[in-house]
């Protein structure tokens, strides 16, 4: 393998790993946050949407879900600009702090029996809080680790933004699991189901405090001092970069189209089928865990083969395995075998989402990268991030359970048109 030079000779490998351990811990701990209220979905869908039809409160729920990817764009230019103005450290002690406050007060909100529809409006205004605040902390992340790894290893190293992103949801499914085995069925609607979101305060000081003993990104300093920094980044991306936007937002209506029925919806879907909550949650938990152990190997297969080729061979396998994966889960009456479709499926979730950042990350330079990504990122996450809804809906729609498949072939083929022309990147120092 060829690698670049990097020409920011002061970066070591322990500014590497610190700068990874930050961003990845700080993702996990942002998508936790984000995360526990599709795991509570069915639960929180009564209280503060309540309905005689069962189904119709759980879709008012995970349209709620849904909505808080609406704003993330704006998020994303809000805390993008603050990182290619202000440093990508100050963004992302912002957006750990933003979303660990607002997931605390979605933990404290009355519910609509107690002050009807203001409990309603409430929730929906913490939720779109939360939307704001992922939508400046991915892209961050992402740019922050690259800017400190070694030559030839962003990928390995940028798998800590996967790993945080996926095993964020892994940690939310079982501290809910955890709850409702440890807390009376009749006392989850009352007060149960608050726990999750209250524990994100103090994994929010845990972070805080990872966070703020991190460096700056160098190449943002060498902004700095060469008086390069853009006054307005944003659109200085889209002027020049108008592609790169787009593939961005190609992989993530991808990696999110199809991560999110891994991370999100088969819990609801499975619940649904007649399996236990609890069980469901444990499931869900343990092969999300289990799948992200091959993340690294997977970033290290980019940076030896290009990020290219692991696309691809992962949209393939999506559509390969969709509707199998569909028709076994319909089928299976043992969470042994739902468990075992179930890691096949988040396994080639990391193929689809690990090439993904470090490759967003390649096709900017340093004084709109932020922006760049973070723009890209949201707009093709709004698409993505209505998975669990599209899903649910197709199902209500059509009668037909296996009717989320063609949303997978749809992201899919999406993916393979975005990287289909692609240049070779992972070999190559980043833009300056």
């Amino acid at each position: 393998m060829t690698t670049a030079r990097n020409t920011d000779a002061t970066i070591s490998s322990r500014s590497a790993r610190r700068a990874s351990l930050a961003g990845g811990v700080g993702t996990l701990i942002e998508y936790y946050d984000f995360s526990v209220y599709g795991f509570l979905a069915l639960t929180i869908g009564p209280l503060f949407f309540p309905s005689d039809n069962p189904t119709i409160s759980t879709l008012s729920a995970l349209a709620v879900f849904a909505s808080s990817y609406i704003v993330r764009p704006l998020g994303g230019w809000v805390f993008s600009r603050l990182g290619d103005r202000r440093g990508r450290r100050t963004a992302l002690v912002a957006t750990i702090v933003s979303m660990g406050v607002a997931s605390g007060v979605i933990g404290l909100l009355p519910t609509y029996g107690h002050i009807g529809v203001a409990a309603t409006i409430a929730i929906i205004v913490a939720r779109l809080a939360q939307g704001l605040a992922a939508g400046g902390e991915i892209g961050g992340a992402a740019t922050y680790i690259a800017e400190l790894a070694p030559p030839g290893r962003r990928g390995f190293y940028g798998s800590t933004i996967s790993i945080g992103s996926t095993l964020g949801f892994a940690v939310a499914a079982a501290v809910v699991g955890l709850v409702r085995l440890l807390v009376p069925a009749d006392q989850m609607s009352t007060w149960g189901w608050r726990i999750p979101f209250l524990l994100s305060l103090v994994l929010t000081v845990v972070c805080l405090w990872a966070r703020l003993r991190v460096e700056e990104s160098p190449q943002f300093r060498e902004l700095k001092e060469k008086a390069a920094i853009v006054r307005s980044p944003l659109l200085a991306a889209l002027r020049s970069h108008p592609l790169s936007v787009a593939r961005v937002a190609g992989l993530a209506i991808a990696f999110n189209g199809t991560g999110y029925f891994g991370v999100a919806y088969f819990a609801i879907f499975l619940q649904q089928e007649g399996f236990s909550a609890t069980g469901v949650v444990w499931t869900s938990a343990s092969c999300i865990a289990l799948a992200t152990l091959t993340y690294p190997w997977v970033g290290k297969l980019t940076d030896r083969y290009d990020r290219k080729p692991v696309l691809l061979a992962s949209y393939v396998a999506f559509a390969v395995l969709a509707w199998p994966i569909f028709a076994v889960l319909i089928a299976a009456t043992s969470l042994w075998v739902v468990g075992a479709v179930y890691l096949v499926f988040m396994f080639f979730t990391g193929w689809a989402q690990v090439p993904a950042w470090p490759l967003a990350t390649e096709l900017f330079p340093a004084n709109v990268r932020y922006s760049g990504i973070a723009i890209g990122y949201n707009l093709g996450v709004i698409i993505g991030g209505v998975t669990p809804l599209v899903a649910a809906s197709l199902v209500a729609a059509t009668g037909s359970r296996t009717s989320p498949v063609y949303w997978i072939l749809a992201v899919t083929l999406i993916g393979v048109i975005t990287v289909a022309r692609l240049p070779k990147t992972a070999s190559k120092p980043l833009p300056r």
